[in-house]
């Protein structure tokens, strides 16, 4: 659609480490969850576009991967769709979590890369809720003094607070433009990766160790069985190794019915239906360092 006189609309990249909160603030925003949550780093895999739309216009969230020194091919398309939505956006929210060490190794890196682009970037200071208000001026104070911020907004995602101010400093500097996306639109990806993303959001939260991030989820069929108000759902968690099968199978196979159970509750909610899951386990070595499961799992660029 054309533009409408003062509506305004426009992509925002969210950056920042891992852990800091980026997947927590992308679902406030918008009000929906599309972004997994976990206290593990490196969540997020691929970038979640997430769409609010209000009367005032409509702003299409990029929530990115953390930037980190990859230590596998996975890591690598990690960082690059991190870097390469800044090119794409017309500003960036840089995220950062007031309860760690300002200007750590990891920050510094970003800022780098923050300083190759023209792109207004915000400094959005996360957690302020778990620390003294001295505590997030002497924070914001050591960012400021190593990059021009556009504006530094001091937030908690995860209880919603300040996050109307931040959306209004966002729409502020937004060009007018037009709707991209209808107005009950969310995210523009299909409910099949959302739907496993809420399954791998489960193994993050139950598994511990080296078996969360060794994992992929392939939903392989999703129906909805004629004459019955029920989704089908057909999905297979991929690991690495046999030992980490086991786990995730556990005793009488009692962690996958707790993984199910978890999952199928966020599903029903998204797809406002009733949902027969049914999960597989299966080993795939190695997959995160071999580009033909990497594609195969969905992890391509563009």
């Amino acid at each position: 659609m054309d533009a409408k006189s003062g509506h305004k609309s426009g992509f925002v990249a969210i950056i920042g480490r891992p852990n800091v909160g980026k997947s927590t603030l992308l679902n406030m925003a918008i009000g929906h969850k599309i972004a997994i949550m976990s206290d593990k780093p490196q969540t997020t895999r691929n970038r979640i576009q997430g769409v609010l739309t209000e009367a005032r216009g409509q702003i299409i969230f990029l929530d990115t991967p953390g930037i980190h020194k990859p230590k596998h091919k996975l890591g690598d398309y990690m960082v690059r769709v991190a870097e390469n939505a800044l090119k794409e956006v017309d500003l960036i929210l840089f995220l950062a979590d007031v309860t760690e060490e300002p200007l750590g190794p990891g920050d510094r890196y970003i800022l780098e890369r923050l300083g190759e682009v023209k792109t207004p970037v915000f400094l959005v200071i996360n957690k302020i809720d778990q620390v003294s208000p001295d505590r997030v001026l002497a924070f914001a104070d050591a960012y400021r003094n190593a990059f021009a911020f556009a504006e530094v907004v001091p937030i908690s995602a995860l209880h919603g607070t300040n996050v109307e101010a931040l959306l209004e400093k966002i729409f502020a500097y937004l060009p007018e433009g037009p709707q991209y996306y209808p107005p009950d639109q969310v995210t523009d990806h299909p409910e099949r990766f959302i739907v496993a993303e809420l399954i791998r959001e489960k193994v993050l939260l139950l598994t511990r160790e080296e078996v969360p991030h060794s994992v992929a989820v392939v939903v392989e069929e999703m129906t909805r069985r004629e004459g019955k108000d029920v989704v089908y759902i057909l999905a297979v968690i991929y690991t690495e190794r046999d030992s980490q099968k086991a786990i995730l199978i556990g005793k009488q196979g009692s962690m996958l019915k707790e993984i199910g159970r978890l999952a199928r509750e966020d599903i029903e909610r998204l797809l406002g239906s009733k949902v027969y899951l049914e999960l597989w386990v299966k080993v795939k070595k190695d997959w995160r360092n071999q580009e033909f499961y990497l594609k195969n799992f969905g992890f391509t660029e563009g």
